[in-house]
């Protein structure tokens, strides 16, 4: 394997920027419409606190410092998203949004800190159990994140809500993640595996998103024409029986043949 820092930084550094910045799309998307209709929360509140797993894993094998930075970025970026559902989607008072997104940062932070120090000593002691478990358990988060996220896709059949420039920035930072990590001396498989499942799946959407919602606005398009249909036929009905010609009990008595009565 070709060793390379300045290939492992540069790479480390573009898929850091693209996972760093990809929920502000996501962000500005909820703030404009006013809404998150369509968008898990589940997904957003996952991704978050996974976010200190990662950073876990990262800053116990020393990897490059833009790995180290990227999931913390990230985990701050989702945690303002998740308040987002609770504002637009709960309707719950901006305060209270707050409160709950400034006391699950503080509880991230804590944990996170918490089991450093002890993946640490385990490594130590020589064991490399519970590292490559806070691995296996970020993509399990990240896995499990999707599937709410399918469910209101099923629900929908559309993909809406969800910011589709927010997955190719997370599809991206996957992509150059990964290949930053060949770079290195020894090739990081659970790291790699981890930013995989995330890649494939934010795929998915997108294609689903592709796929569904031109039929979507295909399926609206022809109700609002049937609508328009039915509004203009009581229309007509009205007109045509304004002349006598829908009802032959309401015809004139010159189309019945007789002479109208002439004044004396």
């Amino acid at each position: 394997m070709v060793v390379n820092k300045i290939a492992e930084n540069v790479l480390g550094t573009i898929g850091t920027v693209c996972w760093s910045v990809q929920v502000i799309p996501q962000i500005w998307k909820s703030y404009r419409s006013k809404s998150t209709d369509g968008l898990s929360e589940w997904l957003i509140f996952m991704w978050g606190i996974s976010g200190p797993i990662a950073g876990v894993y990262i800053i116990v094998q020393n990897l490059n410092v833009p790995l180290i930075l990227q999931p913390h970025a990230l985990a701050f970026l989702f945690v303002i998203s998740w308040t987002q559902c609770l504002f637009y989607g709960r309707k719950w008072p901006l305060k209270r949004c707050i409160i709950y997104g400034v006391a699950l940062l503080a509880l991230m932070a804590g944990c996170e800190m918490g089991i450093i120090y002890a993946v640490k000593y385990s490594k130590r002691k020589g064991s490399t159990v519970p590292l490559k478990s806070l691995s296996i358990m970020n993509s399990v988060f990240n896995g499990l994140g999707f599937i709410p996220q399918y469910w209101e896709i099923y629900k929908r059949k559309e993909v809406t809500g969800i910011s589709i420039t927010f997955l190719l920035a997370d599809i991206c930072g996957g992509v150059f993640s990964i290949l930053s990590l060949a770079f290195k001396q020894k090739f990081d498989v659970f790291a790699s595996v981890s930013y995989a499942v995330i890649v494939v799946m934010d795929m998915a959407i997108v294609i689903a998103a592709l796929v569904l919602n031109p039929m979507a606005r295909r399926k609206r398009a022809a109700r609002s024409s049937e609508l328009v249909q039915v509004a203009e036929v009581p229309a007509v009905n009205v007109l045509t029986s304004g002349i006598g010609g829908s009802n032959p009990a309401e015809k004139s008595d010159l189309e019945l043949g007789e002479k109208p009565i002439m004044a004396a």
